[in-house]
């Protein structure tokens, strides 16, 4: 793999969101700090990854047990707990956090995938989980490399960069939109929401972002199919909406173009890229904004996103 520079879409195809991510690490006393990588018998796999380097062998057992020195990593307790990048994720088109974000651990929605054991990786032989890269592993990683997920309406993409420089984006893996059955939120956490993406052939990961951040784009743009919605097919009471808020985020900008999606309610998210670059600790921030069906501003529902 070569480097090149910060990762685009291809003509005709449309960029979603770009988040940092990494595999979710364990926060339960038997399990805290840790990750394991299963097959469907739950047999520890991660020796039988190709091209993996050698990780930590983590053993399930009382809080109070030594952990490996490493078990947190590049994405543990020092960047999962950093306040900011819920804060910024959070912020929505008025400025404000958003209902919840930053909230402690939920109910274990899985017992025994939370509490008792903790899969980041559940992949059947010759499954699509199994192909996910190793730079996605804090344990694994060095402290300097970064790894991104990119969304847009055709693939999921992974990406990794040396230096906290993403313009040495390095193409790490991709599947196409299709190979994707749904995403889960998973609400126990004490970072907020992790991801659980499940593949059409069994095989799941779960993921998660540096910091608090309860809704990010993973969520918005995978638990949800995204239904892009064109400028020109919204009412002119809703293109004037649309046209005020990219005016009033951008400057009267003409040049940046929204993307408009419409969401589980029946109400429209108007998201506008930032002007600032691809921020390495967080992904390509955006501005967004609820348009309601009749083309005022929407109210927030959390199921939006």
């Amino acid at each position: 793999m070569t480097h090149m520079a910060t990762w685009t879409p291809e003509p005709g195809e449309t960029l979603l969101a770009r988040d940092a991510i990494a595999f979710a690490t364990g926060t339960a006393p038997r399990v805290s700090g840790m990750r394991w990588f299963r097959d469907t018998q739950r047999n520890n796999i991660q020796h039988e990854l190709a091209g993996w380097p050698e990780g930590p062998d983590f053993v399930i057992g009382p809080e109070e047990e030594k952990r490996p020195a490493r078990s947190a990593g590049r994405f543990g307790l020092r960047a999962l707990y950093v306040a900011v990048g819920g804060a910024l994720e959070s912020l929505g088109g008025t400025g404000s956090f958003l209902p919840g974000a930053g909230e402690g651990s939920g109910r274990p929605q899985e017992p025994e995938n939370e509490v008792e054991d903790f899969p980041v990786m559940w992949a059947a032989s010759g499954t699509i989980a199994r192909t996910l890269p190793w730079q996605l592993d804090p344990s694994r990683c060095p402290e300097n490399y970064r790894t991104h997920i990119i969304v847009t309406d055709r693939r999921l993409v992974l990406v990794g960069f040396p230096d906290d420089d993403p313009l040495r984006d390095q193409a790490l893996w991709e599947t196409e939109r299709p190979n994707i059955a749904h995403v889960d939120r998973m609400r126990f956490s004490k970072v907020g929401g992790d991801a659980k993406v499940h593949f059409l052939d069994g095989s799941w990961c779960r993921l998660a972002a540096p910091g608090i951040r309860k809704y990010w784009s993973v969520h918005r743009h995978l638990v949800h199919p995204s239904e892009l919605v064109a400028v020109d097919a919204l009412t002119p009471r809703q293109r004037e909406y649309v046209e005020s808020y990219v005016g009033s985020v951008t400057g009267r900008d003409t040049s940046v173009e929204p993307v408009i999606t419409r969401r589980p309610s029946g109400k429209f998210l108007i998201e506008v890229t930032t002007t600032e670059p691809v921020r390495p600790d967080l992904g390509l921030l955006k501005k967004y904004s609820f348009m309601s069906k009749a083309g005022g501003r929407g109210g927030f529902d959390p199921n939006d996103l």
